[in-house]
């Protein structure tokens, strides 16, 4: 992948995250990128959709990197996933609470109206419930109870996060994470 090309994808993705697909304009995206707007036609001449979509892979795979390394840091899953969710409170709560949410605001605004866009969700989804997955398959859990769970947490998260967002908070992701934590404890217990 080219650098130019890097660049237009790292900052769209930025720009969505902070400000939803509809407010992100193709100059902005230009201007804040500081490319050359002919790259940005070259790079991707099906437009704004395609970019969009491929910053949200983008911004999907990096965090699913992310979160594998973060779980990785505890070998029991419940605690694991309980300071994961305590660290994406921290990053909400220190970005002043406006960021956190990389895909929901896209979702929200065109899950409904545009099929490129919910598809290019739907995927981004599945990447960031696979590492929660992962982590809860190699704690002992049974498969479809670590879907179910890892789901289930994903749902938390976004709510969690949005939530946070809207109150200039963190506390709503923090009390997501405790009450996930109480959640792991019991599913843990009855397995």
């Amino acid at each position: 992948m080219s650098t130019t090309r890097q660049q237009i994808i790292a900052k769209t993705s930025e720009l969505l995250e902070r400000q939803g697909y509809h407010a992100t304009g193709l100059n902005q995206i230009v201007a804040e990128s500081e490319t050359p707007r002919g790259s940005l036609y070259y790079y991707f001449p099906a437009g704004k959709e395609e970019l969009a979509a491929e910053a949200l892979e983008y911004r999907a795979r990096q965090m699913s990197t992310y979160m594998r390394q973060a779980l990785a840091a505890y070998p029991d899953p419940t605690e694991a996933i309980y300071r994961f969710l305590l660290g994406i409170a921290d990053h909400v709560g220190g970005d002043n609470c406006t960021g956190g949410a990389p895909i929901a605001a896209v979702a929200l605004e065109t899950a409904g109206c545009n099929e490129r866009l919910r598809q290019a969700c739907q995927q981004a989804y599945a990447w960031l419930r696979q590492p929660l997955e992962e982590k809860l398959l190699a704690g002992g859990y049974p498969p479809e109870r670590a879907q179910a769970l890892a789901l289930t947490i994903s749902a938390a998260l976004e709510g969690g996060v949005i939530l946070s967002r809207t109150m200039q908070q963190s506390q709503p992701l923090r009390i997501v994470a405790d009450e996930v934590k109480r959640l792991l404890t019991c599913a843990a217990t009855a397995a």
